[in-house]
């Protein structure tokens, strides 16, 4: 909308200067005219062509000028925008006796030439201080914070705003993240997420009811836990259907980095610029890494595809074939790595008993 009035306004004041140019030509000119209106008419259309071209081009313009101000950080706006604002105070003030000096008609137009290049000038020069020691700036408004004097150096960037999907609500792991420190920032829950978790919660269906009651009831322990840090922001989308696209659109507005163990909208997200953290790749990177010769305390629970093996379980869900570990079964003992390989289903591990080992 803002496009089409922006072009608009040149088409129609190109239009009025077309139509009223022709009382600028020679007297004797416009009595050669035969028909003077169709001539102002002509004059109109082609300045209202010449008014759509720049509307277009002021327009593009425009919308550059808008993408670059979205994606520049919210410090180096503030600083631009002082320096921007002394800059044209100090050039009023100097050029202030420029315009008491007396001259001549002749030499009228002077004045109002040191006044625009003037305000042009310092207005520039006011941006490129702000740019070189913005970030004394910073520190001027907020002197005591350690965080801001760091952040304004460059030593430190601020920790960005988590946006967590339904999906990762619902598995929980993220609450024991945010207990034990790994996850920095605002956390935040976007309504239509929430609407989401309440959706499930009242489904007809036992299995949606029982995830959307886990997420609702994890959110209220998380909020309890870190009222200050856990906020449930209001943005929702009306032109956008699905939840997963709301997510991307809503993480791409704010700079924030979107949370969730959901393999699709992960990539779908990469692939639209969105930082993800994805939990379950997070476990998958700190699970655990044994080499041959490591020990590690097992239950047998179930014997092996041959008849000496037993097989137990790691905390994580990893498999581990225990050779000579059927004797052992239902009991505890510790074996010692011998390989490990990676399937198409997971990883698994070999081992035996350190005593065998030992004998």
């Amino acid at each position: 909308m803002l496009d089409f009035v922006i072009i608009l306004l040149f088409i129609l004041a190109a239009a009025g200067l077309g139509f009223d140019s022709v009382e600028l030509l020679p007297q004797s000119v416009q009595d050669q005219a035969s028909n003077l209106e169709a001539l102002r008419l002509v004059t109109a259309v082609f300045g209202a062509i010449i008014g759509f071209a720049v509307g277009l081009m002021v327009q593009v313009t425009y919308r550059r000028f808008q993408a670059q101000v979205r994606k520049m950080p919210i410090e180096v706006l503030l600083t631009r925008a002082v320096g921007l604002v002394l800059g044209l105070l100090i050039a009023n003030l100097m050029l202030a006796p420029i315009f008491l000096i007396p001259l001549p008609l002749d030499f009228g137009f002077i004045k109002p030439l040191a006044g625009i290049l003037g305000s042009v000038m310092f207005a520039f020069l006011g941006i490129s201080l702000a740019d070189t020691h913005g970030r004394t700036f910073l520190r001027l408004i907020n002197p005591n914070s350690i965080e801001s004097i760091l952040v304004a150096e460059g030593t430190l960037k601020p920790a960005s705003s988590k946006v967590l999907d339904t999906s990762c609500i619902i598995d929980g792991r993220i609450e024991e993240l945010l207990n034990t420190g790994f996850v920095e920032g605002q956390i935040l829950v976007s309504q239509f997420v929430l609407q989401e978790l309440q959706q499930l919660a009242d489904a007809a269906n036992d299995q949606k009811r029982i995830r959307g009651r886990r997420g609702l009831e994890i959110l209220n322990r998380m909020q309890q836990a870190y009222p200050d840090r856990l906020v449930i922001h209001p943005a929702d989308y009306e032109d956008v259907n699905t939840v997963d696209a709301k997510l991307v659109r809503f993480a791409q507005e704010i700079n924030g980095t979107l949370v969730t163990n959901d393999y699709n909208l992960s990539k779908v997200a990469n692939l639209q610029k969105v930082p993800v953290l994805n939990v379950n790749d997070l476990a998958q990177a700190v699970r655990p890494i044994y080499l041959p010769g490591d020990s590690i305390e097992l239950k047998i629970l179930k014997e092996g595809k041959e008849p000496s093996q037993g097989v137990g379980y790691l905390d994580d869900g990893t498999m581990v074939v225990v050779e000579e570990g059927v004797s052992h079964l239902g009991g505890e003992l510790r074996v010692i790595v011998t390989s490990a390989l990676q399937t198409s289903a997971g990883r698994m591990i070999f081992a035996r008993p350190q005593a065998s080992v030992a004998a």
